[in-house]
C-alpha cells in the first residue's frame, strides 16, 4: 500500500463532505398543516437556519483545510486510509446532530442536544489532528518538495482546534445558543488558515 497517491483518497472524501453538506438542509422543515402563517413558521425556524449555516460552514472549512493537508501528502499507507475513514464517519455524522439542535436547541432538552453536537465537532477535532500530524511527523508521507514553512504553519493552525471546541462544549452547560454561535464563530476563525498556511 506504501506509495500509493492521494487521487482516490481525496475523490472519496469529496464526496462524503458532498453528501454530509446536502444532508444538512433536508432537516429544514415546516409542519404540514402549519399550526399559524406560512411567515410565522419561518420565523420560529431560527434554530434550523441557525445549526444549518453552523454545520454548512464547518464542513465547508473542513474541507478547505482537507484539500490544503492533500497538497503537501505526496502519498498514502494504510494507516493513512483508515485514518481519513474514521475522520470521515465523523462528517457523515454531523446531519444528526444539526438535526438535534434545530428540533431541541427551544426546548427543556436543549443542552443534551448541543452536547451532542460538540462532542461530534471535539471528535472531529480530534481526528483532524491525527489526520494531519500522522503524515507530518518527521515529514512522513510528505512530498519531498513541500516547504516545511508551509507544513508548520498548518501544525500551528491545527493546534488550538481541540481545546477550542473542548472549551465550547463546556460553554453549552451555561448556555446551549451561545455554544452553538461560538461553534460558528470557531468555523470563521478557520476561514483565512488556508492563507495563512501559505505564508513563510
Amino acid at each position: 500500500m506504501d506509495g500509493v497517491g492521494t487521487t482516490r483518497l481525496e475523490t472519496f472524501s469529496d464526496g462524503v463532505f458532498a453528501i454530509a453538506a446536502t444532508l444538512l438542509v433536508l432537516e429544514i422543515t415546516i409542519p404540514n398543516p402549519l399550526h399559524g402563517s406560512l411567515g410565522s413558521e419561518l420565523h420560529h425556524l431560527w434554530p434550523s437556519y441557525l445549526a444549518y449555516a453552523t454545520s454548512f460552514i464547518t464542513i465547508g472549512i473542513i474541507w478547505v483545510n482537507h484539500h490544503s493537508i492533500f497538497e503537501l501528502v505526496e502519498r498514502v499507507d494504510r494507516r493513512l486510509l483508515f485514518i481519513n475513514t474514521f475522520f470521515l464517519l465523523d462528517i457523515a455524522f454531523i446531519p444528526f446532530p444539526t438535526k438535534l439542535v434545530a428540533e431541541f436547541l427551544r426546548s427543556a432538552d436543549e443542552r443534551d442536544a448541543v452536547l451532542a453536537y460538540d462532542c461530534t465537532l471535539v471528535l472531529m477535532a480530534i481526528l483532524f489532528q491525527v489526520l494531519w500530524f500522522y503524515p507530518a511527523r518527521g515529514r512522513r508521507l510528505i512530498a519531498a518538495d513541500a516547504p516545511q514553512g508551509r507544513v508548520d504553519a498548518i501544525t500551528r493552525a491545527f493546534r488550538p482546534g481541540v481545546p477550542l471546541y473542548a472549551g465550547i462544549t463546556a460553554i453549552a452547560f451555561v448556555s446551549a445558543t451561545a455554544s452553538v454561535v461560538l461553534t460558528l464563530a470557531a468555523a470563521i476563525f478557520y476561514v483565512p488558515s488556508e492563507w495563512l498556511t501559505r505564508r513563510r
